[in-house]
């Protein structure tokens, strides 16, 4: 049985890829991904807030007390003693692409065009095989048209395109006007990829102290239903590879995920609710279903069941909205 699939240009052994989460923000968690049949891996994210904060902190080191007297003026910290949270993520890349033989993904997180963007050729240079931009941006400013958010997008992508040569991978919310032709602009400004979606995590409100507090919610299979439905409108579509992100949990979704056109199935709350083992339970229930099925392969399914082929490509559109309505029973 052959699990392969074709992502950024590189030959994956299955399509399981586990996404940026505290399971791969340590070197020996990559590892484990790797022992338990994990294709390739995305690191946890570098975050641009962390990048400006440790900027600003450095800034100040640096320059506190420089005349306050005399010997001051010669005075310059011991920077082997002072490793920025930044310089440590390379070094994880470094480390994890020593001891792992996968393709390892970085992650860089943030919103608009400036320094922190830099970190990506720094985050090739130390080896990553890719990098994911993962855009979190919620517009909240009444000011700011849909058009310039999804300029934001494109600038950051062009940017970040202009200073690496190893494929990046753009994360996308589902929240856009027109999400079909947003991912068309993102793959013609060079986007390698698209991964459908990032899962906004919602505050919650604490009644008892009337104060906002973050609420972590794992995702369900349920969840899969939205990006499923955009990789099979987009697939074959966009000049660009994707892969589906949220609701990845047994071994029906992954091949749900393929059908509809996904090049690899990105899984976190899995992972994080049953274990790592749960990667050779999930390729195996694979074997077996496509065994029963009489698929000899992961190609052979990819894009079956896509909006381009499938005998009723309405059924993505306004016409299975209205079925889903006709189809309750109470």
């Amino acid at each position: 049985m052959n699990l392969s699939t074709q992502f950024l240009g590189m030959t994956l052994k299955n399509p399981i890829v586990p996404s940026a989460s505290p399971l791969t923000a340590t070197v020996d968690g990559i590892c484990q991904m790797e022992e338990a049949g994990a294709a390739a891996v995305v690191m946890h994210s570098l975050f641009e807030e962390q990048i400006d904060l440790e900027a600003l902190s450095l800034d100040h080191f640096l320059s506190h007390s420089e005349h306050s007297h005399a010997e001051a003026l010669s005075y310059f910290p011991d920077m082997h003693s002072y490793v920025i949270g930044p310089e440590l993520y390379l070094e994880s890349i470094r480390k994890a692409k020593a001891r792992v033989g996968i393709p390892v993904i970085a992650s860089l997180n943030g919103v608009s065009v400036g320094g922190w963007t830099k970190y990506a050729r720094l985050m090739a240079e130390a080896g990553a095989d890719a990098l994911e931009l993962n855009v979190y941006y919620v517009a909240t400013n009444l000011d700011i048209p849909s058009a310039a958010v999804e300029e934001m997008y494109l600038d950051v992508l062009r940017e970040v395109k202009r200073s690496v040569s190893v494929p990046v991978v753009m994360k996308l919310s589902p929240y856009f006007s027109s999400m079909a032709h947003m991912a068309k602009q993102l793959a013609t400004a060079g986007a390698d990829a698209l991964v459908l979606f990032n899962r906004f995590y919602q505050p919650d409100l604490d009644l008892e102290h009337l104060v906002v507090t973050p609420r972590v919610v794992l995702s369900t299979s349920d969840e899969i239903r939205l990006p499923l439905r955009w990789t099979a409108i987009l697939s074959g579509r966009v000049d660009a590879d994707l892969a589906i992100s949220s609701g990845v949990h047994t071994h029906e979704d992954v091949l749900k995920a393929m059908m509809a056109g996904a090049k690899v199935a990105m899984m976190t709350s899995e992972l994080l609710h049953n274990g790592v083992r749960r990667i050779p339970e999930i390729l195996q229930g694979m074997v077996q279903w496509m065994e029963e099925h009489e698929y000899e392969s992961v190609a052979q399914m990819q894009g079956s069941m896509s909006q381009r082929h499938v005998a009723e490509p309405a059924a993505f559109e306004r016409a299975n909205y209205m079925k889903v309505l006709k189809s309750y029973i109470g």
